[in-house]
């Protein structure tokens, strides 16, 4: 991979950081200045890929009962609600974006904002009316983000930020972090969460064994693999597929001589966390590369390009390509 001419490109941009690790080395790594490393800061939206991997193990556990499990048995006052489709609603749909609740996240009805000036969160969402049965269509929706953070303070006894010391952070030797918390004092499950671009990595490198971490298994790899399997499609504008709280997609041409159609020389499969304003951790199994970038920028300071897509993806393709 040329570096320097990784740099250049990335120049324009301004991102706060992005780190590259092939193999669990480091490659590249770019900060606008010197204090960031150890500096946290919002990952917003890939709160949600760290939640999903806390329900992961909550489930591996024996703490959460089955994706296929009602979401009505955690939440006792949706059975009496007059839409009788919200009893179908399981621990899948929550997980898949696919509950079916009437939500536009940051549109015209503006749920996500009503929901954190409401005060109660967890009501909030419960009460909204369905625009789908369960598990017909994807809608982003941190609202079921946050009933699953209930659901694992629920199921664990244990405030979400809690369980994740004692299960993922310790292990991976997260120690600086903040995560914001609701009204009631339940962490947020669909952002909230401030890290180091460090941290961020360790947790990309986590999914990319698998789920392994100094030969501990702390996610099983039926589950890793589970969580990560394209489940709907993505709505537009957004590309690819949406599984476990992860969103997934593909670079590259196709190719009929390819495993599953896509060729490694040409192409490859992977999978990332997102979060809103540049937030970004990326896993390319076949490559076995970690990619964060993170920003700090509002929208309109924000340069246009897809740093991975347009930078990133090529030279990957260009030097570990096999």
């Amino acid at each position: 991979m040329n570096l320097a001419e990784l740099e250049s490109l990335i120049e324009p941009v301004d991102l706060r950081s992005c780190l590259i690790a092939r193999n669990g080395r480091l490659l590249f790594e770019h900060y606008r200045n010197s204090r960031i490393p150890e500096e946290i800061a919002k990952v917003n939206s890939c709160t949600k890929s760290v939640l999903s991997a806390l329900i992961c193990m909550a489930m591996d556990h024996k703490r959460i009962p089955e994706a296929d499990t009602p979401v009505s048995d955690f939440f006792p006052k949706l059975p009496k609600d007059a839409d009788p489709r919200k009893r179908e609603m399981k621990l899948e749909h929550l997980l898949t974006m696919t509950a079916g609740f009437e939500w536009t996240e940051f549109g015209r009805l503006k749920s996500f904002p009503r929901m954190t000036r409401s005060a109660n969160w967890i009501d909030y969402v419960l009460e909204q009316p369905l625009s789908d049965a369960p598990g017909t269509r994807m809608e982003y929706n941190s609202g079921v983000s946050q009933l699953l953070s209930a659901i694992l303070v629920q199921a664990t006894g244990l405030p979400t930020a809690r369980y994740a010391e004692e299960m993922l952070f310790g292990p991976l030797g997260i120690e600086k972090y903040k995560w914001e918390t609701d009204p009631q004092g339940i962490h947020t499950g669909g952002y909230g969460l401030w890290l180091r671009p460090e941290d961020m990595l360790k947790f990309g490198q986590l999914y990319l064994q698998s789920g392994s971490w100094n030969r501990q298994q702390l996610i099983s790899k039926e589950r890793v693999l589970r969580s990560i399997q394209p489940a709907v499609p993505a709505n537009p504008p957004n590309r690819g597929h949406y599984g476990w709280h992860w969103w997934t997609d593909s670079f590259g041409e196709e190719s009929p001589e390819g495993r599953n159609g896509i060729s490694p020389t040409t192409s490859f499969h992977y999978f990332y966390a997102r979060g809103y304003g540049g937030q970004f951790i990326y896993i390319v199994p076949v490559l076995e590369v970690v990619v964060v970038l993170t920003d700090d920028k509002r929208k309109r300071d924000r340069h246009p390009a897809n740093v991975f897509r347009d930078f990133i993806a090529p030279m990957l393709l260009r030097a570990c390509g096999k």
